[in-house]
């Protein structure tokens, strides 16, 4: 089974009707055959992001309650790599989330994302290659 990592972008636009990519990923998860991860510095963004409306919160959270993304648990151990990306990636830069996302895709040898912004084709894994972004979209 395909396993890809997936950023708040999508997932927002997934939950807000109003997004402009809320169709697209939409359409592309329906066809989608994988099992999607995330972290929970990623949720937390798209809580906030969703904050218009608490239903909308809460059908996002139920979803990830049956099974729609499976949220990897890090460890104060991965810290320090996270640093090491902020800091290398300072100027982008790297918000947390992202550097979260890396160290998934080290931890689990994950290859590709599913991301709405391009910052994924500049951030290096530990093997010096960059995420390979499957959403593909014009913006």
């Amino acid at each position: 089974m395909k396993r890809h990592l997936i950023d708040s972008g999508p997932l927002i636009a997934l939950f807000d009707q109003d997004d402009k990519y809320h169709q697209a990923i939409k359409d592309f998860l329906k066809s989608y055959k994988g099992h999607l991860y995330t972290s929970w510095p990623v949720i937390t963004e798209v809580l906030h992001m969703l904050d218009f409306n608490i239903d909308v919160q809460l059908d996002f959270l139920r979803w990830i309650q049956r099974g729609g993304v499976e949220v990897v648990q890090l460890s104060p151990t991965n810290l320090s790599r996270i640093i090491e990306l902020s800091a290398k990636y300072s100027n982008v830069p790297m918000d947390f989330a992202d550097a979260t996302l890396i160290v998934i895709s080290e931890m689990k040898n994950i290859d590709e994302i599913i991301s709405i912004d391009s910052d994924f084709y500049v951030y290096r894994k530990l093997r010096d290659n960059n995420l390979k972004n499957i959403f593909n979209i014009k913006k």
